[in-house]
């Protein structure tokens, strides 16, 4: 039976779409450089927010220095935005109540920058207790490297069998195959059904609410 469940945040937990792509376009703009649609950002994001800004910026202008500014200001930007427009996918917070009352361990893997998780965590799922929070940190690569799945099963004493992983993209199948996860794949996120297959999800799900229905749990 599953003792830890692990879900991804950004299309997995939350709708942050409209959020970063107000940042990054607010920095473009600032620079006068074109901006890019929100439905743009559903493959721009995924790999942590520096790879966002590469992405993102004009090929001529990728320049160290133009990026670190640029991440600087986004960073900067986000912070004080990244409540405007995020909402919690519906009848997330009942499942995540019902699998704690199950006294199922939850944890959140994101390469999202690690300082911001606590507080968007604290302000969409307050009554929600995380046995583990852990975002994009310096000198630990990102996911797909399956180090922070390591230091999740570290921080909640379980085991990799004992685990399931949850995401929307190919990022997140490939982190929890590499860390030997049975990987769920969801369809509310940003990303199509396509990649979840060819990234090989066990098991892809509509809705939240399958989660309590899944035979893991």
């Amino acid at each position: 039976m599953t003792k830890l469940c692990i879900f991804d945040l950004d299309g997995t937990l939350l709708n942050t779409l409209e959020d970063l792509a107000d940042a990054a376009n607010h920095v473009l703009a600032e620079h006068h450089f074109p901006t890019h649609p929100v439905d743009a950002y559903r493959y721009f994001v995924g790999n942590g927010m520096p790879t966002l800004i590469q992405r993102i910026l004009p090929e001529e202008h990728r320049d160290e220095d133009t990026f670190n500014t640029c991440l600087h200001e986004f960073l900067e930007y986000y912070t004080i935005h990244m409540h405007d427009k995020t909402t919690v996918y519906d009848g997330l917070t009942e499942v995540l109540e019902t699998l704690q009352r199950q006294h199922i361990k939850l944890a959140v893997a994101t390469n999202k920058v690690h300082s911001a998780l606590a507080p968007l965590m604290a302000n969409f799922f307050p009554t929600v207790q995380w046995d583990a929070l852990f975002g994009q940190r310096e000198g630990v690569p990102v996911k797909p490297d399956p180090q922070i799945v390591y230091d999740i099963l570290k921080a909640t004493g379980c085991t990799k069998e004992e685990t399931l992983y949850f995401g929307d993209t190919a990022v997140d199948m490939d982190t929890a195959h590499g860390a030997g996860l049975k990987a769920v794949g969801v369809l509310w996120g940003y990303r199509p059904r396509t990649e979840l297959e060819e990234a090989n999800a066990e098991i892809i799900i509509k809705n939240p609410d399958d989660i309590l229905h899944l035979k893991y749990i």
